[in-house]
């Protein structure tokens, strides 16, 4: 890895930044801070985030965001869609570039899976204008039963089961056409009309 750090000197800059910016020999750095400076998660609050939902392991057991992490471990993320598998080469606690970071693990993560050719279900071309309600229907249906939507009206709005609306349907203090001291149908609701 020296002979690729010497090939660019720019990158070889951001190696001996980062390597001052680093701990002093026998310290160690935090999982969290080092997930984050080596772009594995976007933002160190989510490398928190993940090792508090047990999405990470180091050397195979669930950690905490504290965790001191030392030079030949291995880290398992479970990120998004995929696995990552990398052993620590470097410790570092600020975040770099791309370039730096990758020389700062070695990757045994398995490859990602392969993106679909096909687009898409429920993308349009530009300029079709808005869909129809037939073709969001079909949308819908080539989306399954997880899309948005798929799981009806809120609580509250007369949806099927739903044992809180009034027979009305409207919810509330005086739906649509509702006024005080009248019902819907223009009559009085038991009380005493205004005049």
């Amino acid at each position: 890895m020296a002979s690729e750090s010497a090939e660019d000197p720019g990158t070889a800059a951001a190696v001996a930044a980062a390597e001052a910016a680093g701990p002093s020999s026998g310290e160690s750095v935090r999982i969290d801070s080092w997930i984050w400076s080596v772009r594995l998660v976007k933002t160190r609050s989510l490398g928190a985030a993940a090792c508090k939902g047990g999405h990470v392991r180091v050397n195979g057991e669930r950690v905490k965001p504290s965790h001191s992490l030392r030079v030949g471990d291995e880290v398992r993320l479970r990120a998004e869609t995929r696995e990552r598998i990398v052993v620590v080469k470097r410790l570092i606690r600020k975040r770099v570039g791309a370039p730096v970071a990758v020389q700062c693990y070695i990757d045994n993560s398995p490859p990602p899976p392969p993106r679909d050719a096909v687009a898409p279900a429920g993308v349009r071309d530009r300029g079709t204008g808005r869909p129809t309600k037939r073709d969001r229907r079909e949308m819908e249906r080539l989306r399954g039963p997880a899309g948005p939507g798929a799981f009806g009206p809120p609580v509250g709005f007369g949806g099927p089961g739903d044992q809180d609306a009034p027979a009305g349907g409207t919810g509330g203090r005086g739906g649509r056409g509702a006024r005080r001291g009248r019902d819907s149908r223009g009559g009085a609701s038991g009380g005493a009309a205004r005049p």
